[in-house]
């Protein structure tokens, strides 16, 4: 079966198979409470791939961190030592439905569809500055955010939200 957006929902696979599981269910890193992890959609490789393969097709970052034109605006922030705060508030003034669900795309081997609020709620489970780069979109790519793995975050976008 293929990938695409209609049928991604198909690929989601247990938090057992997920490769990142630990971030979330270990108590040397992060465990979410039940309710917030059930919410949690990893995904299976195929849709990874899919992801991965959509992202790269369209061009996003040919340049970091978008291709010069793509978005209309971008704006972005650094991520340092006890800044957590202010990181969640300029997350949450991106403006977007806090239950919109969101694609991650670390790369062609993890993904995972998430809503909203749990990204602007534990990012700092999800991105580890360094070793990650995170991709995070819905499928219109009128909008887009880039966890770099220079402890930068960059959003771009097309509209008004």
């Amino acid at each position: 079966m293929s990938v695409d957006f209609e049928s991604i929902f198909q690929h989601v696979i247990p938090m057992e198979g997920f490769g990142r599981k630990w971030r979330f269910t270990e108590e040397n890193y992060d465990m979410l409470p039940g309710q917030d992890l059930e919410q949690l959609k990893p995904l299976d490789q195929e849709a990874a791939e899919f992801l991965n393969d959509y992202i790269s097709t369209a061009g996003l970052h040919h340049d970091v961190p978008f291709t010069k034109g793509f978005f209309k605006t971008t704006d972005h922030i650094r991520i340092s030592d006890g800044n957590e705060k202010e990181i969640k508030k300029w997350l949450y003034q991106r403006g977007l439905p806090f239950d919109k669900p969101v694609f991650l795309s670390w790369d062609q081997t993890d993904a995972m569809i998430v809503p909203w609020n749990l990204v602007v709620k534990y990012f700092d489970s999800f991105y580890y500055g360094v070793s990650d780069d995170l991709t995070i979109m819905d499928q219109s790519l009128n909008w887009a955010v880039l966890f770099f793995h220079e402890n930068q975050i960059y959003f771009g976008s097309n509209t008004d939200f």
